[in-house]
């Protein structure tokens, strides 16, 4: 895993340009409003809830302000797309936002684009990109592509608030053509680690009890697992910790609230007494806080990398067909001490 890489929470100039909103077709808008309605056991997030929060902070004065994460993540995405040597025809962006992994990409890369987000707003004030680009309001859930559609498919931290997860994976595996890749990125379990003990640690105080302010995430160990059960292959996961400095844990919420990332656990606690606010944060500054009296907020990233299968992809050598032994390693430097 590579070592936290640090970041100060920036203030941006606001964003000029506009991009024109695509009609949406009526099942991806179906799809959207239809999506995580009620609370279940494979339910964990309350989807209309998340749809509104994005929404909001997409209407913010200046939503550029808050999204420096999603822009640094985009460009990890971006990245390992560029490592692919070759054009992609027609790709796909799930959960896209304002356009965080297209800015980083250009008509040399991706021919056409496809934008998809549960929420409208985001494409109103999205980043302006070279590359000709069709927006689609629909659920990450429920996607309204046919089967074979996509040479590329890409998502930056969107999926980690999808409630069945295999599903949607499944449905990405689908819509990929065969020798098409998924190369995606969400956050992992030690995502904001600081907070939520912060905030146990405060509740128990003063409540004599907690609930969850922070939602849940996938452990890396199953995210293999999970691509390879809804068919990819050629797989890699790798790991990332980006970590954001802070004036304090009232900041922290303030961007994540700007990033559209507050909880939308059906579970979720409503209301914070304003005692156990304040504790919270004095709990955060004494455990967690720099010498410069800010505080750090952590951030972990899990990047995967999927292919659909196709007759042209390496295959591995069939067993037993290996001509030299693992064993003969130990040979080598006795060989070259002879030479």
């Amino acid at each position: 895993m590579a070592a936290a890489r640090a970041l100060w929470r920036p203030v941006l100039p606001a964003l000029r340009g506009r991009r024109r909103l695509c009609a949406q077709p009526g099942r991806a808008a179906a799809n959207a409003h239809r999506g995580g309605s009620s609370a279940g056991a494979g339910s964990p997030f309350d989807r209309r809830l998340k749809r509104k929060q994005k929404n909001w902070a997409a209407l913010r004065p200046r939503p550029a302000e808050c999204e420096y994460l999603r822009d640094e993540v985009g460009g990890g995405v971006a990245d390992r797309v560029l490592d692919v040597p070759r054009t992609f025809r027609l790709a796909l962006d799930i959960g896209s936002g304002r356009g965080h992994v297209a800015r980083h990409l250009n008509r040399e890369v991706i021919e056409e684009l496809v934008q998809v987000d549960v929420a409208e707003n985001v494409f109103k004030s999205a980043v302006e990109s070279e590359i000709p680009t069709v927006s689609v309001v629909a659920d990450e859930e429920c996607l309204p592509f046919k089967e074979d559609t996509f040479d590329l498919v890409v998502s930056s931290l969107s999926l980690h608030w999808v409630n069945d997860l295999p599903k949607a994976f499944r449905e990405i595996h689908q819509v990929l053509k065969p020798d098409g890749v998924f190369i995606g990125a969400m956050f992992g379990g030690d995502t904001l680690y600081e907070l939520r003990c912060s905030l146990q640690l405060a509740e128990l105080e003063r409540e004599g009890g907690f609930s969850p302010h922070v939602s849940p995430f996938v452990a890396v160990s199953d995210l293999g697992h999970l691509l390879s059960r809804a068919g990819f292959n050629t797989l890699t996961v790798d790991t990332d910790e980006i970590q954001v400095n802070y004036p304090g844990l009232f900041e922290v919420m303030e961007d994540l609230q700007g990033m559209g990332e507050s909880n939308c656990s059906w579970n979720r606690k409503p209301l914070l007494h304003r005692d156990t606010m304040l504790a919270a944060a004095a709990i955060y500054k004494e455990m967690y806080g720099n010498s410069d009296g800010s505080v750090p907020a952590t951030f972990q990233i899990f990047y995967m990398i999927g292919w659909k299968f196709h007759e042209s992809q390496a295959k591995p050598a069939q067993r037993g067909s290996a001509t030299v032994s693992f064993g003969d390693l130990a040979k080598i430097d006795k060989f070259l001490h002879q030479k």
